[in-house]
This record gives structure tokens, C-alpha cells and sequence, in this order.
């Protein structure tokens, strides 16, 4: 099955996720310099928001490595958890946004050039086939200040792979985001929100903590750039994740929409922010 028709049976897919335990207590994470931590999360309504003060990207630059570089360094293993992180702090009426399935030629440098004239940062989970021939958008990310996590290789339903095929779509993609990036990612999105085992303690032996998200934009079924707008402005709230996506498929409504929802993020004063770097 070609990688596009996957795309197409996301919705489906979702359904199933949920029923895998993509839903129920959420996870927590703060972002900015403080730890993370786990709470349960009420599911996220509008609320009082808060000014952004600008973001000085030069700060959070990153030297990629080359093919001569040093060897790759042994991840810190983390505590296997039972479900992803759906949420992150509110304090300081924060949100975070993020981009799956890139990066794509087409579409990613729309994104980083909208993200970089509002001076924002996001996070993007790439998929290894992707970065493949697009390193050096991965290298922009991590110029301009942007967190990568892992998204696998080919966008596999997790669920249907055994133990070993798994370890090889998370372990290849690492590497080859270490090579572009600067670093091994510390992030990990199952594709489809389709969590199992397997993922969830291969991911932890990877240094990887695993991540979902509170509102689904749906750009993914190409709704129309007015649906994506109401879904980001009408699901904004203090602590929530945005899941939008530069690639799997025709994103010209994503490039459109956020140009419309991303300065009514910050004109209603909201904080967008990434996870902070464990060193």
C-alpha cells in the first residue's frame, strides 16, 4: 500500500487509536527550562490567553553534524510509559504547535518562512524517508531555533509490526535526524496516534518521550483552509498541542491557513513554546 492511500484511512485509524489508549489520562509536559511531569488532563476548552514576548531564535542554534563528525552518543534511557503526552504546562497561557510527516520541499519552507516572520517555534515530527533527501530543511530547523522528534521512517501502522520492524523504522530514523539535525531526537509521535508496547518502551531505551496532541487541525483530509482555522481558533486553550502536517499529501491549505491562524494565536496572546532540551 502506497504511503499517500495510509494517509487517506487516517480517520479510521484515529478511531482505532483511541480504543489502543491514545485517549483517557492525558500526560503532561512543561515546557521552557522546568521538568516534566504526569497529571491527569480534562479535555481542553477555550480559556484566557496571554501575550508572547519574542523569541530570540539565534539562542536555541544548533551545529549539524557532518559524515566526518564524531560517533553517535548512547541515548539516556527513560521510564517506560503507559500512554503519550497529550498536553503541555498552561502556565504562562502556553501552547505548542506541531507539524507531522515531513519535511517536503513543497510546503516545509512555506511553514519555517511563516514561522520565522512571527519569530515562533514548533516542533516537527519527521519521517526518515522524507529527511532523506531534504536534510537540509532539517538543518534550517535547527538553525532557526525548532525541536525534531521522530515519526518513523515510512509512517507505518506500529500496530501491525512486529517488535524488530518497529525497532528499525524508530532506530534508522534517529540516526539520520542526528546527521541533519545536530542531535538524536528526544521526541517520539506514533504515526496515526497508534500506540502500542513496543513503541512506548523502544522509545524509552531511544532517550525518546513520547508525544500526541490535544487538537487535530484534520489538514490531513483536506477539509478546507476555513475548517482548519476554526479548528486551531475554536480548540486554542492554555496547555494545548496543535497537530498539523507539511506533508503526506497536498498541504496547500495548512501553508494557507496558519497564515491566518498563527496571528490570531499571538494577537489573543498566547505563549508558543517547545519542549525544553534534556542534557
Amino acid at each position: 500500500m502506497q504511503k499517500d492511500q495510509l494517509f487517506t484511512r487516517r480517520r479510521l485509524l484515529l478511531a482505532s487509536a483511541a480504543a489502543l489508549g491514545a485517549a483517557g489520562t492525558a500526560g503532561l509536559v512543561v515546557a521552557g527550562d522546568e521538568e516534566a511531569v504526569r497529571t491527569a488532563a480534562p479535555a481542553p476548552v477555550p480559556g484566557p490567553q496571554a501575550r508572547q514576548a519574542p523569541l530570540k531564535s539565534s539562542a536555541f542554534r544548533l551545529q549539524p553534524l557532518t559524515g566526518d563528525g564524531p560517533p553517535r552518543s548512547a541515548p539516556r534511557k527513560l521510564k517506560v510509559r503507559t500512554e503519550p503526552i497529550f498536553e503541555i504546562s498552561a502556565r504562562g497561557r502556553q501552547m505548542m504547535l506541531t507539524f507531522d510527516d515531513g519535511p517536503n520541499p513543497d510546503y516545509t519552507p512555506h511553514i519555517l518562512d511563516i514561522l520565522a516572520k512571527h519569530d515562533v517555534r514548533a516542533m516537527f515530527f519527521v519521517c526518515g524517508e522524507c529527511v532523506e533527501d531534504n536534510k537540509h530543511l532539517v538543518a534550517r530547523m535547527a538553525e532557526e531555533g525548532h525541536v525534531v522528534g521522530n515519526h518513523t521512517w515510512t509512517h507505518p501502522l506500529l500496530t501491525t509490526l512486529d517488535r524488530a520492524e518497529i525497532k528499525s523504522e524508530m532506530a534508522r530514523t534517529s540516526d539520520i535526524i542526528e546527521d541533519a539535525y545536530g542531535e538524536r531526537p528526544q521526541w517520539f509521535r506514533a504515526p496515526y496516534g497508534a500506540w502500542n508496547r513496543a513503541a512506548f518502551q523502544l522509545g524509552a531505551e531511544m532517550g525518546m518521550e513520547p508525544m500526541a496532541w490535544t487538537v487535530d487541525t484534520t489538514d490531513w483530509d483536506t477539509p478546507g483552509t476555513d475548517t482548519i482555522i476554526e479548528r486551531v481558533e475554536g480548540g486554542a486553550a492554555p496547555g494545548v498541542v496543535i497537530l498539523s502536517h507539511d506533508a503526506g499529501g497536498d498541504r496547500s491549505q495548512t501553508v494557507e491557513a496558519i497564515q491566518e491562524w498563527l496571528p490570531y494565536l499571538l494577537d489573543q496572546g498566547y505563549h508558543l513554546t517547545v519542549p525544553h532540551r534534556r542534557l
